[in-house]
């Protein structure tokens, strides 16, 4: 489980430096190969490739016309590339993504559960403000004894 935050950054070769605590465990428990993707390019999403695949089975079981799965394939697909940990511990951000979620220099990334997402610094705290956590949030997740 990928927890809290760490500030890394994406060289002149747009490789991102996984923070050591998020490396370590994704060796341990996954391996070396990662899905690096986005669904709106606004961030980046590195993905275990075991934890991918697991999305991938339980996405297999909608139907293939499904509207919501062609969006999501059509998105993550665009943005997104099969990548793989160096021996220094960094991953490529695709070219594409890197462009559009604005990936240079310092960045965030940031335990989600079974994921890290990579934020722009400056963006990711303009979404903070600009999408406050709420009362009905915290009612929402009441309802799941949280």
């Amino acid at each position: 489980m990928f927890r809290g935050n760490h500030t890394a950054k994406i060289d002149d070769k747009g490789r991102l430096k996984i923070p050591s605590p998020f490396r370590s465990l994704i060796e341990a428990q996954h391996g070396s190969e990662l899905f690096v993707t986005s669904l709106t390019g606004d961030d980046v999403r590195v993905y275990p490739m075991p934890i991918w695949a697991a999305l991938e089975e339980r996405l297999g079981r909608m139907p293939s016309t499904h509207p919501a799965r062609l969006r999501f394939f059509d998105r993550v697909n665009y943005f997104g590339q099969a990548a793989e940990i160096d021996a220094q511990g960094r991953v490529v951000i695709p070219a594409r993504l890197r462009e559009s979620a604005g990936m240079s220099g310092e960045v965030d990334v940031l335990g989600q559960y079974d994921r890290l997402d990579v934020w722009n610094h400056d963006r990711f705290v303009a979404k903070l403000h600009r999408d406050p956590y709420t009362d009905d949030d915290a009612r929402a997740l009441a309802e799941f004894g949280i």
